[in-house]
């Protein structure tokens, strides 16, 4: 084990040793009372790396004594899929058996939809339970049908109250540390570097050690971390805080229509070898959530550049890229269609299930009918204009405004023929 990285020999075995995600695995979490139960649902972790997807789901085996399986979206096929679905439903015959395989598969995002469609059957039939981890956005990237049979649970960075619980724990349980001797000084630039990821701090943890001489305890001060990291740039990846926070100045350039700001963010994001899907998606996101009705043409652009991305790859996709963020930057914003959504969603979470006005009913048999299904029902087109005052929220909701239009030409035209027709507020 001492030839293993530190990563590895830190990682934790029980729950009483896992450090981050309190909100899962702390006392009355989801997590927690499934290990205390013995009975595990299927269910999907996202969240970036570093911050224990993976550990949890073996510590979830080993608490539950059910037998693990893992498979990786990088190197298996949908025949290592249905082998390893066979062995499941084996386990889940032996007498050793204490519950319910669990089949991990790591970055579940890479899976293609042929490769998450072979799981459909196993998981809706109870031969394995599923547990996915993934560093992307699941409504994206994991198939509806599969979705809607796996919780989605959000695990986030590590706050530097945990991370220096890390590190203490770390110089207090590792041997090889303990030989060497640790002497903290300065966490800033530690802390800073790892950005929430565990692994990262305990990479650049274990660069310092090896760094240093030997029979010299080991410094961790602000220079040495950063000294070390910039002679070895390679000790840490895309993965953590600089992905984070680069992405962040792009969306926040775009946003604020900077769109020399808006290239620098994109050629990092390039230049440091970033998923140029991860880029496209985003481009996509803000085309609908920050520029939206202002210029619904931001939207059509934005997944021409997604489709024209994938048809022609790297290097040649930057161009498109950057045409895409160009004309999103300088484009005019709104978000009124990202507000109405949110103020509907609240309403909905707020008012419950409202039933729908009888006069908006679907009346496909004469009982329908009878009870009035549909009845008083103004046929739009009939009128002048193709439009007629009737009422279509909900009683409880009649005569609430969700949709309300920001200050921009396309979204006051829009607001002008919607007060000739309801006036104002809307009835």
């Amino acid at each position: 084990m001492s030839l293993a990285p530190l990563a590895e020999r830190m990682r934790p075995q029980t729950l009483d040793d896992y450090i981050g995600q309190t909100h899962l695995v702390g006392p009355g979490g989801v997590l927690r009372r499934m290990i205390e139960s013995g009975r595990v649902a299927s269910f999907i972790l996202w969240g970036p790396p570093g911050v224990g997807k993976t550990t949890l789901a073996r510590i979830i085996a080993r608490g539950t004594q059910c037998s693990f399986h893992t498979l990786s979206a990088v190197t298996s096929g949908v025949k290592e899929v249905r082998d390893v679905i066979e062995q499941c439903r084996r386990d889940a015959q032996s007498m050793f058996s204490k519950g319910r395989p669990i089949l991990f598969i790591d970055e579940i995002h890479r899976f293609s939809k042929n490769q998450q469609d072979s799981l459909l059957g196993a998981v809706e039939q109870g031969i394995v339970t599923l547990i996915g981890a993934t560093t992307e956005n699941p409504s994206f990237e994991v198939i509806r049908p599969l979705l809607s049979r796996a919780q989605v649970y959000t695990l986030r960075p590590l706050d530097e109250k945990e991370l220096q619980q890390l590190l203490d724990h770390t110089i207090a349980r590792d041997e090889i540390l303990a030989d060497r001797g640790v002497d903290v000084r300065e966490t800033t630039a530690l802390f800073r570097y790892s950005g929430g990821d565990a692994r990262k701090l305990l990479n650049i943890l274990e660069l310092l050690e090896q760094s240093t001489p030997g029979g010299k305890p080991v410094v961790i001060d602000d220079k040495s971390v950063t000294d070390n990291l910039q002679q070895n740039p390679q000790a840490y990846d895309k993965g953590g805080e600089m992905h984070y926070d680069i992405i962040s100045a792009f969306i926040k350039s775009v946003r604020g229509s900077d769109p020399d700001a808006a290239l620098y963010w994109l050629a990092r994001m390039i230049a440091g070898g970033e998923d140029p899907e991860f880029i496209a998606r985003r481009l996509v996101i803000l085309a609908a959530e920050d520029i939206g009705l202002a210029n619904p043409n931001a939207l059509l652009l934005a997944n021409a550049t997604f489709d024209a991305l994938q048809k022609i790859g790297m290097p040649e996709g930057r161009i498109p890229l950057a045409e895409c963020t160009v004309y999103l930057a300088t484009s005019a914003k709104s978000n009124s269609a990202y507000m109405g959504i949110a103020a509907a969603l609240e309403a909905v979470e707020r008012t419950g299930n409202l039933p729908v006005p009888l006069h908006l009913r679907n009346a496909p048999t004469a009982l329908m009918k009878k009870l009035g299904y549909g009845a008083n029902y103004l046929y739009s087109h009939d009128y002048p204009g193709n439009f007629v005052r009737q009422q279509f929220l909900p009683d409880a909701l009649r005569g609430t405004r969700l949709w309300t239009p920001c200050d921009n030409p396309a979204e006051q035209t829009l607001a002008q023929r919607q007060a000739a027709r309801w006036g104002d507020p809307q009835q």
